[in-house]
């Protein structure tokens, strides 16, 4: 199992490090690619995250089973902007690849026309933006699955995000063995 995670400048950096984390704890394959290349990504909270490799580099694989998107505002913008990331959603959603998107980057999905109609969540600050035009049905629960569908609300949600994750790609037994060694309450 593969997972491609998208890193932007701004990203938030616990949406960034708990997915990665958990999802290798979980014996998936991580690439964090570097939106902008390999150069070291400063985040939302100043956190500096080197890349492992840069977005085109990440791309030259072909299709993973997921792709995360980390939410933070100016994170969350630059994903949306990014025609680059278009493609990739686009690519991976015809295929029926998992798409992830946690706190603001659900507003990428929206901007790059991803998971018309169904149900998902986000971040409390972006949620107008999210139900603007009806494109999707909003949830207020703290993770959201819809098919191929995974969204979440905010750094605070990592874990339960990560977990869903790992759940959708090797299981419910393979997601919960993760638990406790990680001293964590779900």
């Amino acid at each position: 199992m593969s997972a491609l995670l998208i890193l932007a400048s701004g990203a938030e950096e616990m949406e960034t490090v708990i997915p990665a984390d958990v999802l290798r704890r979980g014996k998936i394959d991580v690439t964090i690619a570097g939106l902008m290349g390999t150069a070291p990504v400063t985040c939302s909270r100043n956190v500096v995250i080197v890349p492992d490799k840069s977005l085109e580099e990440a791309e030259k694989k072909g299709l993973y089973d997921v792709v995360i998107l980390p939410g933070g505002g100016e994170g969350a913008k630059n994903l949306a902007e990014s025609s680059k990331v278009g493609e990739i959603l686009r690519a991976h959603e015809s295929a029926g690849k998992i798409i992830a998107a946690i706190c603001a980057a659900p507003t990428a999905l929206l901007s790059h026309g991803i998971a018309k109609g169904k149900i998902l969540t986000s971040h409390p600050a972006v949620k107008e933006k999210m139900e603007a035009d009806g494109t999707y049905k909003y949830s207020e629960d703290s993770v959201v699955k819809d098919g191929t569908l995974i969204t979440s609300r905010g750094p605070g949600t990592a874990f339960n995000f990560a977990l869903a994750l790992v759940e959708a790609l090797k299981g419910k037994e393979v997601a919960e063995s993760l638990v406790s060694p990680m001293i964590l309450k779900v």
